[in-house]
């Protein structure tokens, strides 16, 4: 972590509403008067998307199955490298990846690979990230293991970063504020099955089969984060999902909630955050549960006194 140059880091799965996330933050951003840097997860891929593809397939014969969520398809330790690099000196490596056809023609180049890679201008207030990783840790034991511990105090302990040099990667040390934001898994599977078969031409089975082979990844990669996070944002829907793989539609915000878990509730007003987002209530101590449709609203009330913290105690410095 560091008070010169903080790094906030958005974390969770494709479709769980990283995107309205960034969007809300851009918004603190412009209130607050910061000039932040913006960094994809995407562009920490190993792979471009035609390398990817034919190393999925590869991996499909061979039985060794390869994901976005795991280390085989990610650059895990440049993007440690980045983060702990701009904590301390406020730059870095970083490129784009190329998702569409405008990006591409923008920089002339294919859709699916990526920029070069260049270094952060040192004039930004700090770094956003929005990605898969944000929270990531790598362990020798992550390997081993299919379950290693979701608690963030044995995770740390087992790891014990600061004696062992094995020990791997930990992208979450140097996040100043990390957010999770995460639908219930049957919604994931639902938006995953309903968006490749609709917008890649996957079949059904093919989806569900991709599901099964990554799971493994997932639970060792992605699942860990959201005990690590300082705010978790869950979108669980209020209609039946509990067959995923027969769900006719996508759940819409409207039919569902949002839980909010604050890791340090003690830093929170919850009576003024229940104030200014309607039909909102408190189901635990360090909960809050809001409508569906309202996750921009609170993102903004409940994280800017967060980012105005980082940057007053910045300036101080």
């Amino acid at each position: 972590m560091s008070i010169k140059h903080p790094i906030v880091a958005v974390t969770g799965s494709s479709g769980a509403g990283t995107t309205t996330v960034k969007c809300a933050f851009q918004e603190i951003f412009r209130r607050v008067g910061i000039n932040a840097v913006y960094v994809e997860g995407n562009a920490f891929r190993r792979y471009d998307r035609v390398t990817m593809r034919q190393k999925s397939a590869e991996s499909r014969v061979t039985g060794q199955p390869i994901s976005h969520f795991g280390p085989e398809a990610n650059l895990f330790d440049r993007l440690e490298g980045l983060f702990r690099e701009y904590s301390r000196t406020g730059t870095g490596l970083v490129r784009d990846y190329l998702q569409d056809d405008e990006m591409a023609k923008r920089l002339q180049a294919p859709r699916g690979t990526f920029s070069p890679w260049r270094e952060i201008p040192l004039e930004s207030d700090l770094l956003f990230y929005e990605g898969l990783h944000g929270g990531c840790i790598e362990a020798s034991w992550s390997r081993r293991s299919m379950g290693p511990s979701h608690n963030p105090r044995v995770i740390r302990e087992r790891m014990n970063l600061e004696s062992r040099a094995d020990a791997g990667v930990d992208v979450a040390r140097w996040v100043d504020l990390l957010i999770g934001v995460v639908p219930i898994v049957n919604l994931e599977w639902i938006q995953k099955i309903h968006n490749d078969v609709r917008f890649k031409g996957a079949s059904e089975e093919a989806v569900v089969a991709a599901i099964l082979r990554h799971m493994p990844d997932y639970l060792r990669y992605i699942v860990p984060q959201f005990s690590l996070t300082d705010i978790n944002f869950q979108r669980v829907p209020t209609v039946d999902t509990s067959n995923p793989f027969s769900a006719s539609d996508v759940p819409t915000p409207n039919e569902s909630v949002i839980v909010v878990r604050f890791r340090e509730p003690k830093r929170f007003d919850f009576p003024n955050l229940l104030s200014r987002i309607h039909n909102s209530f408190m189901s635990r101590l360090n909960t809050i549960v809001i409508p569906g449709d309202a996750l921009r609203q609170a993102l903004e009330i409940i994280c800017a006194p967060r980012i105005q913290e980082l940057v007053e105690r910045k300036r101080e410095r």
